[in-house]
């Protein structure tokens, strides 16, 4: 008895890792939709024996344990061959809040010496304060000055909180110095280094492989507008067990520096558009999109600058998930080049964007360091970027 449970145990979590390690979705190009179904070619697995012919833009694969148990539906996406170009660029990131952020509530101690917190319980870290008495507020400056001639009345803020607009009622407090205050610790923009992973044909560009969160609320952070600035690495802190290393970079904050504007801070990336008159001065070269179930185990590359040029460095892609749930770390890779990590120590903050190449094409990008070990890291699916991008098929 304990055997044959044992056995039933067995093949249920055999069951279960196969179905697992199919995709729910893929993308296929049109045209090659056979050589899809010999991907998957296996003596235990059954796929359908036909596919639609040419002309729809989905169909759904019916996956089967020797023909006899259903195992998957596998949602499929025709789409036309893409081609991008990659970079490999370091580049600047500058974007402004929509609307002020705010990050905590504090403490004021009032003109009779007596603390209070007029905010408390009332704003929450990751709201953003768009308008003050029916008022739009861009930034912190208006706002502190709205604040400051408020006269003592009560003040209605009008917050965004995960998407929801909500009205909030606040008392000023006249501090120590005669201001008055509310109570609330604000940001309004963010500022840093990163990756350029790709443009596309129309010159739209995506870049870092995960969006910016706010240090302080961990919130990804809804912006109005931004820029990309032409970067120049000044630095590397290399990576060490327990403490990820960093490029340090040089960012002039002019417009003759401008490269870009960001219309985007999404999950997968940023995203804009790059001023034609600049793209000439960056790094690209075309290369064919590679679609996740094309990615295999075993030796790749990646385009990054770490000493002002941009240049193809080995990895090794150790580990590949078609279904994470969190899109920014779909594989994992490892630094083998020994030129970067003498440079670098593996992947360091700045890096995050990198294209991850294999096989000829554009297969992925950088997103995160391993603290543990600098030399690995994750990666997103260049296709999940590229599903943000006006005219790409979702």
């Amino acid at each position: 008895m304990v055997v044959l449970i044992g056995l039933v145990l067995f093949t249920c979590m055999g069951y279960w890792e196969v179905r697992d390690r199919l995709p729910d979705q893929v993308s296929i190009v049109e045209g090659k939709e056979e050589d899809f179904l010999e991907q998957f070619q296996k003596p235990w697995l059954t796929l359908d024996d036909a596919i639609p012919v040419s002309g729809r833009e989905s169909f759904t694969l019916e996956c089967s344990l020797f023909g006899k148990i259903p195992l998957k539906q596998i949602k499929v996406q025709v789409v036309e061959p893409t081609d991008i170009y990659v970079s490999g660029n370091t580049v600047g990131v500058y974007m402004e809040t929509q609307g002020v952020l705010i990050i905590d509530s504090g403490e004021i101690i009032g003109e009779n010496g007596i603390c209070c917190e007029p905010a408390r319980n009332l704003v929450q870290p990751g709201d953003y304060i768009v308008a003050m008495d029916q008022e739009a507020v861009g930034n912190k400056r208006e706002l502190i000055h709205k604040i400051q001639t408020c006269g003592g009345d009560t003040v209605q803020l009008s917050l965004l909180r995960r998407g929801e607009e909500i009205q909030m009622a606040l008392d000023p407090v006249i501090d120590e110095e005669g201001d008055y205050k509310l109570g609330i610790w604000v940001r309004d923009n963010t500022q840093g280094i990163g990756t350029l992973t790709y443009m596309d044909q129309d010159g739209d560009f995506g870049a870092l492989g995960h969006g910016i969160s706010d240090i302080d609320t961990g919130e990804l952070m809804q912006i109005s507008d931004g820029d990309l600035y032409r970067a120049q690495v000044m630095g590397i802190h290399k990576g060490t067990k327990g403490s990820p290393g960093e490029l340090s970079g040089l960012i002039r904050y002019d417009n003759s520096n401008i490269i870009g504007t960001i219309t985007k801070n999404g999950e997968n990336g940023i995203y804009g558009s790059l001023d034609p008159r600049y793209a000439q001065d960056l790094s690209f070269q075309p290369m064919e999109v590679g679609y996740k179930q094309e990615m295999q185990l075993g030796e790749a590359s990646i385009l990054c600058s770490v000493d002002g040029q941009v240049e193809e460095y080995q990895v090794e892609i150790t580990s590949i998930d078609l279904n994470h749930p969190d899109t920014n770390k779909s594989f994992v890779l490892k630094v083998t080049d020994p030129r970067l990590l003498e440079k670098t120590g593996g992947i360091v903050q700045g890096m995050s964007g990198s294209p991850v190449l294999q096989n000829g094409k554009a297969v992925g990008a950088v997103t995160h360091v391993f603290v543990q070990d600098s030399t690995g890291g994750y990666g997103i699916f260049i296709e999940n970027m590229l599903k943000n991008n006006k005219g790409y098929a979702n």
